[in-house]
């Protein structure tokens, strides 16, 4: 586990990037909004959706019937 948090750029110390990859997990599940992401990580929302997008981390505010309906369209 260490290796992984330890491969975390962007942010120095070990328990930021631990509260990042928790983060990134209850963004992905939708147990969290990115507003509340961006709070806990104490970063304005298009910040924190930068990062995502650098990591290539896909986030969408559409469920996934609606990202269908849109490429469907």
């Amino acid at each position: 586990m260490l290796k992984i948090v330890e491969e975390v750029p962007f942010f120095q110390d070990e328990k930021t990037k631990e509260k990042f990859l928790l983060v990134l997990g209850a963004l992905s599940t939708r147990l969290i909004s990115l507003r509340k992401a961006a709070e806990i990580m104490e970063l304005e929302e298009a910040t924190l959706l930068e990062i995502m997008e650098m990591l290539g981390f896909e986030f969408s505010y559409l469920e996934e019937k609606d990202i269908e309906v849109e490429r469907n369209s």
